[in-house]
């Protein structure tokens, strides 16, 4: 509860302010000072009452500029809007980093096979199996592997939509 709200409250306002309270949120409309008639949300026969309440998690409250009764416009006849004016922090999702991949599909065609098994034979000069270690073996064919085959951009293609 704000310093700034109507000092008169019944059992159907202490029950707002107590489950505020109990839920660590903040009845935002005290927090600003205003005007009688920017706070006043319900008019009728003389009397006047603040009886509509924007409530928000109390951590949240720093996003909030503002909060007003709007006067002149009438949602129902006696009631009045309150309106609240929020600053939300944007966050932009940052990419993954872009992974290019080795096309290896390509094995399944004929010639690209049999391009591969040229190149990794003179890579590897006639061996089956570098003598050093698996490790360098293995990097052998993925860098033949990406000179013959070719690498991906890295980007998932779009959903395509058919013309029909």
């Amino acid at each position: 509860m704000g310093k700034i709200g109507v000092k008169e409250r019944n059992l159907e306002g202490l029950m707002v302010v107590d489950f505020a309270k109990r839920m660590d949120m903040a009845v935002v409309n005290t927090y600003f000072q205003k005007r009688e008639e920017h706070r006043v949300t319900y008019k009728s026969g003389g009397r006047s009452t603040q009886i509509d309440y924007i409530l928000c998690r109390r951590g949240n409250l720093k996003e909030i500029s503002d909060c007003k009764v709007v006067v002149g416009e009438c949602v129902a006849r006696q009631h009045r809007m309150v309106v609240c004016r929020i600053t939300l922090m944007v966050c932009i999702k940052k990419r993954s980093e872009i992974k290019k991949i080795t096309k290896w599909w390509k094995l399944k065609k004929e010639e690209c096979c049999e391009e591969f098994r040229q190149k990794l034979r003179q890579a590897l000069g006639g061996q089956v199996v570098l003598a050093d270690d698996w490790e360098a073996t293995a990097e052998v064919i993925r860098e033949t592997g990406r000179k013959v085959l070719g690498v991906s951009s890295g980007r998932r293609k779009g959903d395509k939509e058919t013309w029909w």
